[in-house]
């Protein structure tokens, strides 16, 4: 009489308790899986949103100057930086226009009218003085040229409004003569917003002529 085959149900159950074990760890692996993807996959984003965000900081910081009718690219960087630079050019446009002069009535007008909207009514004042007095009249019926050079701006930040003092020289052509001045003014600064007509956003207030004495004079030879 045969004896009963027992020795396969040990084999048997061995292999019912390895199921759910293979069950519990393949569960596992996935669910690692799926953890580790999900830290790959935010990672990736935080990352392109990164680069997005850098590309659209970069790009609002470019800007376009108009030189000589030609668009050139520029970096744009914080005011703070940049406020000696911008204010010492504030000033020498608003030299440059309030006292470039040539005889003519509506190029005259053209230049002060720019210079008036860098400045207070200080400046105003200055203008309405020589209009009182002939000046420009005088550089129409004499046919003269005025220019102004900068030699100098002295700017100080260490208070506000910020004060300047500035330094150049006024060279008047006559028919017949070349006159040098001395051109000394001082006057300070406030911020302003920036516009079309005042790119720099800076106001001139309290804006005075210091000196304005002559330096020297010479016959104008021909070809001067």
């Amino acid at each position: 009489m045969t004896e009963p085959a027992t020795s396969q149900l040990p084999t048997n159950k061995t292999h019912m308790f390895q199921k759910p074990k293979n069950i519990d760890t393949a569960f596992r692996q996935f669910r690692l899986f799926c953890f580790a993807y999900t830290i790959a996959l935010t990672l990736g984003f935080g990352y392109l949103a990164y680069k997005c965000f850098a590309q659209v900081r970069l790009h609002e910081q470019r800007l376009y100057v108009l030189a000589n009718g030609k668009a050139i690219e520029a970096l744009a960087s914080d005011r703070k930086e940049n406020i000696p630079v911008e204010a010492r050019d504030h000033i020498a446009t608003f030299h440059h226009f309030f006292f470039t002069l040539d005889p003519d009535d509506k190029l005259i007008q053209s230049n002060i009218t720019r210079a008036l909207y860098l400045a207070d009514n200080s400046a105003e004042k200055v203008y309405e003085n020589l209009k009182e007095q002939g000046y420009y009249a005088n550089i129409v019926s004499g046919n003269i040229s005025q220019q102004v050079t900068v030699d100098s701006i002295a700017f100080d930040m260490g208070a506000y409004p910020y004060h300047f003092h500035f330094y150049g020289k006024e060279k008047l052509v006559r028919a017949t003569s070349i006159v040098t001045r001395n051109l000394i003014t001082e006057g300070y600064l406030r911020n302003t917003e920036r516009s079309d007509n005042d790119p720099h956003g800076f106001l001139i207030e309290r804006w005075s002529i210091v000196d304005n004495s002559d330096i020297s004079s010479q016959n104008r030879q021909q070809g001067q």
